[in-house]
């Protein structure tokens, strides 16, 4: 494993004046995120191209991805890996739909995302028997107040918030409701308590940095329970069934999937997981994502004009590490122009080639928004805080001569 670089202090160098060396790999979006050291090309030349995805060899691939998967992350035996069309997002909705009303639901939202799984279950399912628990951007729900005699819905790591729950210790092993996690800026870079969860969901364009598209689906017995033996009262729309006559698809978990593939995309996806297995797989892969965040981290503690958004450092994020802007002279500026402020320090950046989408999420406060997850080097990382120096500097120096 890479040595954690080591940040320097304020005292060695001039923070007003322009880096010399640019990050190697600038790209820090949390989404798609940045591919793995060394990809290239090249190595979609193995893909499955001009072939029925249902044919023999475009099976064989998709369970590769699925057999891949569950090897890298270490799941229980039992537990069913499906392809799901629709990326997270059709993912999650996949089990809301087909899995919610059996009983009454938690729904715990302290970010974007969250808050849309409350939008569906109760503006389009129009659950009854459904609470919410909700906290601000920054801090988490009490998580000792949820209902597991409940089904519960949450995102293990915020990603437009940078708030993750510490650990699956807060969920009981006897709960009577399902526990419904979104994942997808958590799996690969964080330690997901499996025998706590009953359905787990993920795309491949974050930890891994693969392309879009593509959704996991991660099922329990528990779940595969309440598929077989639960009939919601509306209809499923075709992509989200999979029970047929009170069974469960079985192929859905077997490289059979729903609608056409992209098979350019299971060679990358596949590309990735050998590349995880290769760095000494799941333990690896949070090693290095830690190793980052420990970078930015340092940066921000020596960092007068920054801060993290997640106020409890026990529920920071390893992986969509999201920035507020606390200058006085900037923290007195109206929300707009704050967003206008931090959205320029992005642009800078950006014309500067040192930093690309890096800008917090639409719904989010004004800030930054920096990937940390395994593909991205801490070299990089160190760089890029040289700049984030530099452009905060030159955009302080413009907004005190206004």
């Amino acid at each position: 494993m890479p040595a954690i670089v080591e940040a320097s202090t304020d005292a060695a160098r001039d923070l007003s004046a322009r880096p010399t060396a640019r990050p190697r790999v600038a790209n820090f979006s949390s989404g798609p995120c940045a591919k793995r050291p060394g990809w290239s090309p090249e190595i979609l030349a193995r893909a499955t191209l001009g072939r029925s995805h249902r044919a023999k060899a475009g099976k064989a691939k998709l369970r590769l991805a699925i057999d891949l998967t569950r090897d890298v992350l270490r799941l229980p035996h039992e537990y069913r890996v499906g392809i799901v069309p629709a990326s997270d997002t059709g993912a999650v909705e996949m089990a809301l739909w087909s899995l919610l009303g059996a009983r009454g639901v938690d729904l715990l939202a302290w970010e974007s995302f969250g808050e849309g799984w409350v939008t569906d279950a109760l503006k389009q399912l129009k659950l009854k028997d459904a609470r919410v628990l909700r906290a601000d951007y920054g801090d988490i729900v009490d998580l000792a107040t949820v209902n597991f005699d409940n089904d519960v819905v949450f995102t293990w790591n915020g990603t437009t918030s940078g708030v993750r729950v510490p650990n699956g210790d807060f969920i009981p092993a006897d709960r009577k409701g399902l526990t419904i996690c979104d994942a997808t800026s958590a799996a690969f870079a964080q330690a997901l308590d499996w025998p706590k969860l009953d359905v787990v969901t993920f795309s491949w364009q974050k930890a891994l940095g693969g392309e879009a598209a593509h959704g996991m689906l991660i099922l329990s017995p528990r779940a595969v329970e309440r598929l077989t033996s639960y009939t919601p009262p509306w209809p499923l729309p075709k992509i989200f069934r999979m029970t047929s006559g009170g069974k469960l698809i079985e192929g859905i978990f077997q490289g059979e999937t729903i609608n056409t593939p992209s098979m350019l995309c299971v060679e990358d996806y596949i590309d990735a997981l050998y590349w995880a297995k290769e760095l000494g797989g799941l333990d690896a892969l949070i090693w290095r994502a830690d190793a980052n965040a420990t970078v930015l981290a340092r940066w921000v503690a020596r960092t007068p004009w920054v801060d993290f958004l997640a106020r409890n450092p026990a529920t920071r994020s390893n992986t969509s590490v999201c920035l507020k802007i606390v200058d006085p002279l900037v923290a007195s500026l109206p929300q707009d122009a704050q967003a206008s402020f931090a959205k320029g320090l992005a642009d800078a950046l950006e014309r500067e080639g040192a930093a690309f989408d890096i800008g917090s999420y639409r719904d989010a406060p004004p800030g930054l928004r920096i990937w940390c997850g395994a593909t991205v080097e801490a070299s990089d990382i160190e760089a890029l805080t040289r700049w984030l120096d530099w452009a905060f500097a030159e955009a302080k120096a413009d907004l005190s001569k206004a």
